[in-house]
């Protein structure tokens, strides 16, 4: 009696299972063409050449892999959890710290480009034939993103529009200064070879006043850094010397709280230590 009642439970745990397995791989595959559109977008933004696809079965291999890592070496539920956390962010740092290596690196280049820019200008050549040569000259990120900007003129889009695109899709600052200048002398008229040669005073000038800037608050950046992680490296100090030192703390109401209250202040120390350590111009 034991044995078939085991029997008809297993039956019904296997019927359910395989009623419910269909709808979950049908939300799995819609949540993996959702991330595969998401990861297609943003790889289009830095021109990767990398399959979208590959990308983001990232989001399905790294969770499973950081969660099994993470039970084998604690045999622990919650750590598996975090690892599993920890992978399924890990993508998404990396395409950020991409698209953020390839905003630098455009930034970099706007001096040069707008140095050459001014000399087309100067030798008789117009506006987009000088964008032209650009993209010719220039090494990607910025060949890449102006020959966008061509492209999308010769399809019809006007070019004041398509400068307006290249800035918010970079969303650099010095870029936006170009970009406006640029938009306001097509409007008033004006000689570009004398603004851009202001603009490339002004980044100049821009860029020594923020390296001056992190220059003189690098000591407080550094003392902020040692205090926000002095007292986590005094507690791993502490437990590693004396492993139930902090026992009292766990086992009592007023201890635990303490201790929330001592990690939320800590946080918040942190996060000010921050601010006040940032200067932005």
């Amino acid at each position: 009696m034991i044995i078939l009642l085991g029997l008809l439970i297993m039956g019904s745990v296997v019927l359910i299972a395989i009623s419910i397995f269909p709808l979950f791989l049908k939300q799995l595959r819609a949540w993996q063409a959702e991330k595969e559109v998401k990861v297609a977008k943003q790889m289009d933004q830095m021109f990767g050449d990398k399959s979208p696809k590959a990308i983001a079965q990232l989001y399905f291999i790294l969770p499973v892999v950081f969660a099994m890592a993470g039970y084998f070496f604690s045999q622990s539920l919650i750590p598996a959890i975090i690892g599993g956390a920890i992978g399924l962010a890990i993508p998404n740092f990396i395409l950020k710290i991409r698209l953020a290596r390839r905003k630098q690196k455009f930034n970099d280049q706007l001096l040069d480009t707008i140095g050459m820019l001014s000399s087309c200008l100067k030798g008789g050549l117009s506006l987009l034939q000088g964008f032209e040569v650009l993209v010719e000259e220039m090494p990607a990120p910025m060949s890449q993103e102006l020959g966008l900007l061509l492209k999308e003129n010769k399809m019809g889009i006007p070019f004041e529009e398509s400068l307006v695109r290249l800035n918010k899709r970079m969303n650099i600052e010095e870029l936006g200064l170009v970009v406006n200048a640029l938009l306001v002398a097509r409007e008033t008229g004006g000689e570009l070879t004398k603004v851009f040669s202001r603009l490339t005073t002004t980044i100049r000038d821009n860029r020594k006043l923020k390296e001056n800037i992190k220059t003189l608050t690098l000591q407080g950046r550094m003392q902020g850094a040692i205090m926000s992680f002095l007292p986590i490296l005094f507690v791993l100090w502490v437990l590693s010397v004396n492993k139930h030192h902090f026992d009292i703390m766990l086992t009592s109401d007023i201890g635990r709280m303490l201790l929330v209250a001592a990690v939320f202040l800590q946080i918040i120390g942190m996060f000010l230590i921050r601010k006040f350590s940032i200067i932005n111009i």
